[in-house]
């Protein structure tokens, strides 16, 4: 995840946001379900099981090659690699977007699985694997490919209608962030020039921290005036124009997931709520939304040199990661 604006630009807009809320009838917060609450389940052993591989993901990207950016272009590299044969072993057929960056060839990794009742229309679920400068970016955004590669795993065996493409991208963070050679802004544009109908785009970026602890959570204003301050939840965030998606993403988590959630659809001028690659799909006109820990709300370590592999919690990231399996299913269709 990559800054965007200051948040002290947005310092005197508080009483406007919350008008705009008001003015659309609460549909920032109105959602589908109700986030679990209580003692967390036993993991099973399957679980147990997804806790190891997402462990054995994370510490390869964040704790073998460590920082990958173009400042470190051999780790990124070796990144993309790693992403590109496991994404391979999950049984998926994998292509590549390459293009130039500096003089040095970069890419956007895609894996596919061919709808069949309609697969001119498609799914795309993405992730980050480059890391910000002068972090090893375990959470940011290591957790999100993890979680990228298992859904993965289980949808090489589905027979989707709708077609399923779960792309790595490169060069998320500074100093590409919301510019033209920004992985996901290359992607999207080309997919709006081959006309491609891209119906659901979901962000997977940084998604391994939870606290149980009162006040863990912080928001961008005016958020914190609707939402918990204990940051032991997943987060799902649309702008506007994704609500309708929104809706059925955090749905489709809440009908099948005991893990505590949030959802948000709001102004795209709110600190945080396009700081991913869904701002690409946005856009372009495509329907996107990012499922998040919040990042810099919560997490301590957010583009520190401490991001390291072992601050993700893994057990509870293997629970989240089955839920998002039966939102990639509840998007793909029968």
């Amino acid at each position: 995840m990559a800054y965007g604006k200051s948040p002290a630009l947005f310092a005197g807009s508080c009483a406007l946001l919350l008008a705009i809320i008001a003015t659309a009838g609460g549909s920032m917060i109105v959602l589908p379900g109700k986030s679990y609450r209580g003692a967390l389940p036993p993991l099973q052993r399957e679980e147990l099981l997804l806790s190891e591989r997402l462990q054995q993901h994370a510490g390869f990207l964040a704790g073998t090659v460590g920082e990958r950016n173009m400042a470190h272009y051999r780790s990124l590299v070796r990144a993309a690699d790693y992403v590109r044969a496991e994404l391979g072993k999950a049984g998926l057929s994998v292509s590549e977007q390459s293009y130039s960056v500096d003089g040095k060839v970069v890419a956007n990794l895609e894996g596919e699985v061919k709808g069949t009742t309609a697969p001119q229309e498609i799914v795309v679920i993405g992730a980050h694997y480059d890391s910000a400068p002068g972090t090893p970016g375990a959470n940011d955004n290591a957790s999100g490919v993890a979680a990228l590669i298992e859904p993965a795993r289980r949808s090489a065996g589905l027979h989707p209608a709708r077609t399923l493409r779960f792309v790595a991208f490169v060069n998320e963070e500074a100093p590409f962030f919301q510019g033209e050679e920004m992985g996901s802004v290359v992607y999207a544009r080309r997919s709006k020039e081959r006309r491609e109908k891209i119906v659901a785009m979901v962000s997977l970026e940084t998604i391994g921290y939870y606290s149980d602890q009162p006040e863990s959570q912080l928001y961008p204003a005016p958020l914190g005036r609707f939402y918990p301050d204990t940051g032991n939840f997943i987060g799902f965030v649309s702008n506007w124009n994704s609500q309708s998606l929104l809706r059925k993403a955090i749905g489709a988590f809440r009908y099948s997931t005991r893990f505590p959630s949030e959802g948000v659809a709001a102004p795209a001028l709110i600190p945080g709520i396009g700081w991913s690659d869904q701002w690409a799909f946005w856009q372009q006109g495509y329907p996107a939304l990012m499922v998040t820990d919040t990042a810099l709300y919560r997490y301590p370590h957010y583009h520190q040199p401490t991001d390291t592999y072992e601050k993700i919690d893994y057990d509870r990231l293997a629970r989240v990661v089955p839920g998002l399996g039966k939102v990639v299913e509840e998007l793909a269709g029968k």
